[in-house]
């Protein structure tokens, strides 16, 4: 009792004493709860419609779609393919949410369908690249392209010899499935947008009307820029009126900020491109002596392998596979500039032959436990296969189908290196005659090849290339540098660049429009360092030198001039102002040039109180009329002659985009021509399809996306 007493006599204290430990508890539960919260949003490239978008899977998906596509297109820009990737993903959500909407749906057997058909533009660049072509149709080969799904990991475990090959015609191929199937929902969603834009055959024969026929005008009018613009009062109200007047025009999904920036090229001095020419006049002559050609290119540092294969010219660059044919073989070019990529460079044509495209083959791999077993057991496979026997039998022996395969010049031309097994496996593919057999053996076994079919005879080249950036060396990369910190150093506001710039051999350049779902800075390569400086940055602040180029070979400094949130650009943004402006002065003009005209009855009467004239002809109301000269289109005038009949002059002025205008109609005609409604009504539903254009920049808005890239890549 007495325990009891002295617990209940420290009850505030102990109260206290809990409460402090069931704060702590649930504190540091917050605490935990937060931190992971700040890592999953530290960890966000983005979001779109309330879909977070994770930096490693979408790095995943960028770094495919960069692989991928520079396979068919090989000099694209880094940078231009990341921005791709991400229009890319954006769409494909958002058309996906609104087909999940509407259910719609692209099935397995409408996949499918396509595929066998093999016309979809989409397939035909799988089939540039697998070679999965139908050699009577010249379309997709859906056959092909099932087998090669089908078998794939056999035969990559089957042939060690091109697994690398096999395993990038895969990764190809399922991306363009995938890009298939992402463009087969968009054109189902397109076709039922489509069927949403209806006409009907009064306004079908009012448009054939339209288009059909045609006025003959006489023409006066007042130019716009026949009034001084000193003479025309603009006020602040003006020009606010006018704004909120075209206030949807200057609309921004996003924040948009401005930049001026001096961006420098290091380049190579004198003194480098002579060191450079040395260099390559050495291999040159080595070339020429007959050393080997791997060893030198290996050597040289060539941005071209040597694979030591036989390829067609489209498998170089183009200033490569033009000079190709003006070299004999064994003959050696070079050293030569090529001003497309900067580049010096030696050419070997080491043979020229003409050889099969595609070469269909199968193929035994023998392995024992030595050298000398290996070599037993091939030589029995290989009498065995040459005396007739059965060689899918014989196959399935050593735990292999034996089955046909297609080999064509597109699975390995492009490759940036190659084994000499690979090169050996592949030059006796090519030089095998049908039906021949070859025992070949090679670093880890042996394999029985028989050729059963050869198709497309080209011409392909051995050649071996020295290509070699024309670059800085690290001295004129040194003082290209501190010259360029010296300046910045001495000049730290904008106002400083632009007063010494150009005596420093220097200029300001200017981005205006910065995004940062463009992931770059227009004008700058490799601009993620600077992108994520200038969204970061406040106003009129002066960047450090950062290195950029798709090199890193440049060096830019920027200073933020402007910031406009997400909403709409201001009537302060220059731009904005000019075009308000003159949209103000444009109507006030119009006004003045109107009174000019009141009351006028003809044009005798408008050319007498100092109108112009002129004849216009060719007029219809389906296409802005031209007024040449002014040289300007004026829509509204093509309007006004439609409703004014034929001899009439008009009721009353024409503001248009020019000037201010009236007219009498000389002659209208019909042209030839005979309506039909159907056909008509097509074409009036299709040209409203036009204005929907702005579709997807609308569902962009209503996704609320949020790019946070510029953070990451």
């Amino acid at each position: 009792m007495a325990a009891l007493g002295k617990i209940r006599s420290k009850g505030t204290f102990l109260i206290i004493i809990i409460g402090l430990g069931l704060f702590g508890f649930i504190a540091g539960d917050m605490f935990r709860s937060c931190e992971s919260t700040g890592r999953e949003r530290s960890n966000r490239v983005g979001e779109i419609l309330g879909e977070k978008i994770g930096a490693q899977d979408y790095q995943a998906y960028v770094e495919e779609f960069v692989e991928c596509t520079k396979i068919t297109a090989p000099q694209a820009n880094d940078d231009q393919l990341r921005s791709m990737a991400w229009n890319s993903f954006l769409q494909n959500k958002i058309l996906e949410n609104e087909a999940n909407k509407l259910g719609i749906t692209v099935t397995i057997d409408e996949l499918n369908d396509v595929m066998k058909q093999g016309t979809h533009n989409v397939l035909m660049e799988m089939a540039n690249v697998t070679g999965f072509v139908n050699q009577q149709t010249g379309r997709f080969d859906f056959n092909a392209y099932q087998k090669f799904i089908s078998e794939y990991k056999t035969q990559r475990n089957a042939n060690p010899q091109l697994a690398e090959q096999y395993d990038k015609i895969h990764k190809f191929v399922l991306f363009k499935e995938r890009q298939l199937r992402e463009q087969l929902l968009a054109e189902k969603y397109q076709t039922l947008l489509a069927a949403c834009v209806l006409s009907n055959p009064i306004e079908a024969k009012f448009n054939f009307d339209a288009s059909n026929q045609e006025s003959d005008i006489e023409l006066a009018y007042f130019d716009f820029k026949s009034v001084n613009d000193k003479d025309v009062k603009i006020t602040e109200d003006d020009l606010k009126n006018k704004y909120n007047e075209k206030k949807e025009m200057f609309r921004i999904p996003e924040e948009i900020r401005s930049i001026k920036y001096i961006l420098v090229k290091k380049v190579a001095s004198a003194a480098d491109r002579a060191k450079l020419n040395s260099d390559l006049t050495k291999f040159a002559e080595q070339l020429r002596g007959g050393a080997s050609p791997e060893t030198v290119v290996r050597e040289s540092r060539s941005n071209v392998a040597y694979l030591g294969v036989p390829v067609k010219k489209t498998a170089f660059s183009n200033d490569i596979a033009s000079r190709l044919d003006s070299v004999a073989v064994g003959g050696v070019l070079g050293p030569v500039e090529s001003t497309v990529d900067n580049t010096l460079n030696v050419i070997k044509v080491i043979a020229k032959n003409t050889l099969p495209d595609s070469v269909e083959y199968r193929a035994i791999y023998v392995q024992g436990k030595n050298n000398e077993e290996t070599k037993t057991k091939a030589d029995s496979v290989y009498n065995a296969v040459v005396g007739g026997g059965d060689f899918e039998a014989i196959a399935k022996k050593y735990a292999q189908n034996g089955a046909k395969n297609w080999m064509t010049t597109a699975q390995y031309e492009r490759a940036t290196s190659m084994s000499k097994d690979d090169a050996t496996f592949i030059n006796t593919l090519n030089n095998l005659g049908v039906n021949e057999t070859k025992n070949l053996p090679l670093a880890q076994g042996n394999v029985i090849i028989q050729v059963t079919n050869r198709k497309n005879m080209v011409d392909k080249y051995d050649v071996a290339v020295v290509k070699r950036d024309i670059t800085y060396s690290d001295e004129t990369s040194h003082a290209t540098s501190d010259k360029f910190k010296q300046f910045v150093a001495a000049n730290q506001s904008l106002e400083a660049m632009e007063k010494n710039a150009k005596k420093a051999g220097y200029d300001i350049l200017e981005a205006k429009n910065v995004l940062t779902s463009q992931g770059s800075i227009p004008g700058i390569t490799n601009s993620r360092d600077a992108l994520k400086w200038v969204f970061e940055a406040d106003k009129n602040d002066v960047s450090e030198v950062i290195t950029c180029g798709a090199n890193r070979d440049e060096m830019v400094v920027m200073v933020l001039t402007d910031i406009y949130p997400k909403g709409y650009m201001p009537l302060e943004n220059s731009e904005i102002k000019e075009y308000v402006q003159n949209e103000v002065l444009k109507d006030k003009k119009s006004k003045m040039l109107l009174e000019k005209l009141n009351g006028v009855k003809s044009v005798a009467e408008a050319k007498a109180k100092g109108a112009q004239t002129t004849e216009v002809t060719q007029i219809t109301f389906a296409s802005p009329s031209f007024v040449s000269a002014l040289q300007a289109r004026e829509p509204a005038l093509s309007g006004a002659v439609a409703a004014t009949e034929k001899g009439k002059f008009s009721a009353r002025p024409v503001v248009g985009n020019a000037g201010v205008y009236v007219f009498q109609v000389k002659d209208r005609r019909t042209l030839d021509g005979k309506f039909d409604a159907k056909e008509s009504a097509t074409r009036t539903a299709q040209s409203y399809m036009q204005s929907l254009r702005s579709m997807m920049q609308e569902l962009y808005i209503n996704a609320n996306v949020v790019d946070n890239r510029y953070l990451f890549f």
